[in-house]
């Protein structure tokens, strides 16, 4: 008798510790928010898109209104093409902007879109023509850097 409640014991705990991992497996895979909504699909082209991934979330004004569907690259205009699903329940306007913005200093990256001013809706397949690239951390120290260098040079050239 001991040993079969010692059992059932150990089946529930390895029952939740694997209920744990597929948890686990969901967040890191961003497949916790599946939604079975209707969408519609929108496109915009990026410079760059850092380490913007499928799956990641759209957003506006902080709230999750879509997912990244694809990512491609136009090897005619050497631009990222992103292509989004929104849900139908979200109405864009046509002179919408969309930003690769990042939650916090080092999280992940998302894009956010700012509603325009137009009367006239965004409709499946269409494109978002107003769009900002992901701002590349390392290509803004480097900048800063080049730029701290310069200014040091010239000091010295001015003293003389």
């Amino acid at each position: 008798m001991r040993k079969s409640a010692i059992d059932i014991w150990v089946g529930i705990f390895v029952a939740i510790g694997l209920l744990a991992a597929l948890f686990l497996a969901l967040k890191v895979g961003n497949m916790n928010a599946v939604s079975f909504a209707p969408t519609y699909k929108i496109s915009a082209r990026f410079d760059n898109i850092g380490g913007l991934k499928p799956r990641a979330p759209v957003k506006s004004a902080g709230v999750v209104v879509g997912r990244i569907a694809n990512i491609s690259f136009d090897d005619k205009t050497y631009q990222a093409t992103v292509v989004m699903t929104i849900e139908d329940s979200y109405k864009f306007p046509k002179d919408s902007s969309a930003k690769i913005l990042t939650s916090g200093l080092l999280g992940e990256q998302y894009i956010g879109l700012e509603a325009g001013g137009s009367d006239d809706m965004l409709a499946n397949g269409e494109k978002i023509a107003q769009t900002q690239s992901a701002i590349v951390l390392e290509n803004l120290i480097s900048q800063f850097l080049y730029n701290k260098a310069a200014d040091s040079g010239q000091d010295k050239s001015a003293a003389k």
